[in-house]
């Protein structure tokens, strides 16, 4: 059971602003893909498409068009951060107003987030990263093309491209693990300028090679996922992915009970933090994705 205590705090030296922030900032889905409005509970998201326009001649008549519409069901799911204290670190921050409970607090947001694409990409349960049996839409059913590290990094993207290109979409993004970004950055010119200057190594959209990029380690979801995904990139058209925030319940301040079964809270003298939010996601096209994976590591 892990309960904080003063003696785990290093005290900041100024007051931090508030730790509550939109729960969506900090996901390579979010910074891809739009966030949609959605209501709480099971739902539904609809495409329609049609054939071109017909041209008409002087006296000729029109002819039917062609017309079709899909159905993708959207799925609820709930993910929160609970941290417990010592009553003792809640007075010292009361009395003294440093930032303590701000601070530690600021760690929830970051983990709410990456969340969205633990379950979007992989399906899985961020706290033990075990696949979760709900969780069948996801981004790591999609087809994928194996990196060939002899290779020029932008090959295995190429190739990529191909793919969702031949099942009618368009490859406008790109969502990368850092140790596959940085192959990238590293490129020089035989002047020894960097060929890809724009690449960040962060969620916030930058560009690569055509793609709207966004970096994290959520891409491979190491040391996360219970099996190695050996995923490294994801290329494809990220509208496909319906995603919104359903319900932010926010923060609460736990005084009593035992909201997470490491005993009450009165007895141990400690209160608890607790943050959720709901997400609800659906993908309406799976074929409009690929992945970019390394070679499986063999065991000895």
């Amino acid at each position: 059971m892990a309960v904080l205590t003063t003696g785990d705090l290093t005290i900041p030296t100024q007051i931090l602003d508030p730790w509550i922030k939109a729960v969506s900032n900090g996901s390579v889905v979010s910074a891809l893909s739009p966030n949609l409005p959605m209501k709480f509970g099971k739902g539904e998201a609809f495409t329609f498409g049609t054939d071109e326009a017909e041209y008409v001649g002087e006296g000729q008549n029109k002819g039917d068009s062609e017309f079709t519409s899909t159905v993708q069901t959207i799925e609820p799911f709930k993910f929160h951060k609970t941290v417990r204290m010592t009553d003792e670190v809640v007075w010292a921050d009361e009395d003294h107003q440093l930032g303590v409970i701000q601070q530690i607090l600021a760690e929830i947001q970051p983990a709410l987030s990456r969340a969205l694409d633990f379950g979007v990409i992989h399906g899985i349960n961020p706290k033990d990263g075990v696949v979760a049996a709900s969780m069948t839409q996801k981004l790591s059913g999609a087809d994928s093309v194996e990196i060939d590290p002899a290779a020029q990094p932008y090959a295995a993207i190429d190739a990529a491209d191909a793919l969702v290109l031949g099942a009618g979409n368009l490859p406008t993004a790109l969502a990368l693990d850092p140790t596959l970004a940085v192959k990238f950055a590293q490129v020089r010119d035989e002047y020894g300028r960097k060929v890809y200057p724009d690449i960040s190594y962060s969620t916030e959209a930058s560009n690569l090679e055509g793609h709207r990029l966004s970096v994290s380690q959520t891409v491979e979801a190491l040391k996360v996922a219970a099996v190695a995904s050996e995923i490294k990139g994801i290329v494809g058209d990220f509208s496909a992915i319906r995603w919104g925030v359903q319900k932010s319940i926010g923060l609460k301040l736990i005084e009593y009970g035992d909201p997470d079964g490491n005993g009450d809270l009165q007895r141990n003298n400690q209160v608890a933090f607790r943050a959720e939010v709901v997400y609800g996601w659906g993908i309406a096209d799976l074929a409009a994705f690929a992945l970019l994976k390394s070679a499986p590591v063999e065991a000895p």
